[in-house]
């Protein structure tokens, strides 16, 4: 557990970033603390900040959109994140991503394992690289242990798109971004995923550009 003097400077830039009303600014690719691995969480944050610190990840995540936000994406090195995914999306989409809806959820000091050998590959966008998708193959049922906001043991399986979620943030917590596990010739901007690949899955992004799948 932290002392009292450990917490002080991290409490005091939480609070700087808390004196504005509204979404947090959000740090892009470039910035070292999204290169860095985060912090674990040892009660740096009294109750109150941190409730409040939570508050603003989901109101930030929200205002993006995006369905998942770490704090280094804020430019805190805690190992904190969140997640949140209502799913508005087309049934073949559903079918073909297993892309279903999430609650809020907390993770703290999250960590994952793969559950087998099956892989999914879908194309992935990430709010601290904006502008961008590629295709990113990712363990298809992960187990992720860690905590919540409230201290609470936290060993879950997460299967389809909420396994692709939890791994691309705790993947941020552990100074990684989707870019790094990305097939690099699947990369497209937004407006190009627009006009060509706007598919359930990259079957034909993978045979035009030429990349393979799993499986």
């Amino acid at each position: 557990m932290a002392l009292p003097n450990d917490r002080a400077p991290l409490a005091e830039q939480i609070e700087r970033l808390l004196s504005t009303e509204g979404p947090l600014p959000l740090v892009t690719a470039g910035h070292p603390v999204l290169r860095r691995p985060a912090a674990r969480y040892e009660g740096q944050l009294d109750a109150a900040l941190l409730a409040r610190f939570v508050e603003a990840l989901r109101l930030t995540m929200h205002a993006a959109p995006g369905v998942g936000l770490a704090a280094p994406q804020v430019g805190v090195g805690l190992r904190i994140a969140v997640i949140e995914d209502p799913a508005p999306v087309p049934d073949e989409v559903r079918v073909a991503r297993g892309r279903v809806p999430q609650p809020f959820r907390v993770l703290v000091n999250p960590s994952y394992e793969g559950t087998g050998p099956a892989r999914a590959a879908f194309y992935e966008g990430c709010l601290s690289v904006p502008g961008y998708q590629a295709v990113v193959s990712r363990h298809a049922e992960v187990r992720l242990r860690g905590e919540d906001e409230h201290g609470r043991a936290v060993d879950e399986v997460f299967t389809g798109w909420p396994a692709r979620i939890v791994q691309h943030e705790t993947d941020h917590l552990d100074g990684m971004l989707y870019l790094d596990r990305a097939e690099p010739r699947s990369l497209a901007s937004n407006q190009a995923m627009a006009d060509f690949w706007a598919e359930p899955a990259p079957v034909e992004a993978a045979r035009a550009l030429g990349f393979d799948l799993p499986g």
